[in-house]
């Protein structure tokens, strides 16, 4: 029985890590479900949802070049329904009345962008000119301001 990626077999968990299980495959082959997919609910202990020689359906999400085996509970079935009202997170619905930040026309208003940052040597450098540069014209009328002194002249 030859299988390949999206095939669901039936296997037997023969090892549980903090990563994920190990579990036998037909023809004496094996493979790794790795803890994010044994379950669409967060996993925090592997052992929580499988013990060592417990009979799981999997499905096989990829081979890899070494031939080792990735396996799926979870997406064997289809992932569960969220509840009615779209909330997501655990977070509970709002409930009524105007947002903080709404607009008292109705009308959009335009988040401000957030700043850009710097992709290229170029850019990066631009930047740096330019604190560097308002640093120094600080520093400058500081000096001005306070004599020859550091500091601006207060103490």
């Amino acid at each position: 029985m030859e299988f390949g990626v999206g095939s669901i077999l039936d296997g037997k968990v023969t090892g549980i890590t903090k990563f994920g299980a190990f579990v036998a495959l037909p023809e004496g082959r094996s493979g790794l479900v790795h803890i994010s997919e044994i379950a669409y609910s967060y996993v925090n202990e592997v052992s929580d949802y499988l013990q060592e020689g417990q009979e799981v359906k999997v499905k096989v999400i990829g081979i890899d070049q070494a031939n080792r085996i990735n396996l799926s509970i979870k997406k064997v079935n289809d992932p569960p329904q969220r509840a009615a009202g779209g909330s997501q997170g655990g977070r509970p619905p709002r409930q009524g009345g105007p947002r903080p930040n709404a607009p008292r026309s109705g009308g959009y208003v335009p988040r401000p962008a957030a700043p850009k940052e710097p992709t290229d040597f170029e850019d990066r450098l631009r930047q740096f000119m330019q604190a560097s540069d308002s640093k120094l014209s600080e520093l400058r009328y500081l000096e001005k301001k306070g004599g020859n002194r550091r500091g601006g002249g207060r103490r």
